[in-house]
């Protein structure tokens, strides 16, 4: 790894601005940004088609999901067993290698995929969950088109939501969304995108280069 090699690792709500923020910074930064093309290299070195891995990405393993919802107080880690489980750790497990094979080269954006706990041994990583009130979400869901109604905005928040939390919480041993998972707790809703770029990349510079720039 490059001595000055760092990661900016970006969890986030549905609608809160994730992606955007995660193309500003590392557009600001002049470092590359992964968000789609990780599913892409994993299919590859997994073997696995990329629909297959696509439908699976940042989901809870799908053979479990049923059992969950007839049986709300099962532990789902104690049944860990069967091909769609042993699928759905392939995958994890090729995402996550691809995740430290970049994070190894390159500095660089990663939006989602759990790569802040992918990541949590590397010594430059800086770990960023961004949020939003549930109007702020709707809006910008509504706005960029993925949904028609604010019903079916906040329906689909909820759930892509959801299956986030399931995924983040099943693989890792942290909370999706607790600030205490995270270096940075942002809400998207409180200042301007450019805004917040600007005071990340401040951060960015005082936490991994604090010797540039001063007298």
């Amino acid at each position: 790894m490059k001595n000055n090699n760092y990661v900016i690792t970006i969890g986030r709500q549905f609608g809160s601005g994730g992606r955007e923020l995660g193309k500003m910074l590392a557009e600001e930064l002049g470092i590359t940004y992964y968000d789609k093309e990780l599913l892409c290299e994993a299919a590859k070195q997994a073997g696995i088609s990329e629909e297959l891995i696509e439908k699976s990405d940042e989901r809870f393993p799908s053979f479990l999901n049923g059992m969950i919802a007839f049986n709300p107080g099962y532990n789902p880690m104690a049944l860990y067993t069967g091909s769609s489980s042993i699928s759905s750790d392939n995958i994890y497990k090729a995402q996550s290698d691809v995740i430290r094979s970049i994070a190894e080269k390159n500095s660089c954006v990663i939006v989602g995929r759990s790569a802040d706990y992918v990541l949590r041994e590397h010594p430059r990583c800086l770990k960023i969950f961004v949020h939003a009130s549930i109007d702020a979400r709707i809006e910008r869901i509504m706005r960029r088109g993925d949904c028609k109604t604010k019903e079916e905005a906040r329906a689909r928040a909820e759930k892509t939501n959801k299956l986030r939390a399931h995924y983040y919480n099943f693989y890792t041993d942290k909370t999706w969304g607790d600030s205490a998972s995270y270096d940075m707790s942002i809400d998207s809703s409180k200042l301007p995108m450019k805004d917040i770029v600007a005071l990340i990349s401040e951060y960015v510079r005082r936490r991994f280069f604090p010797t540039q720039g001063n007298d």
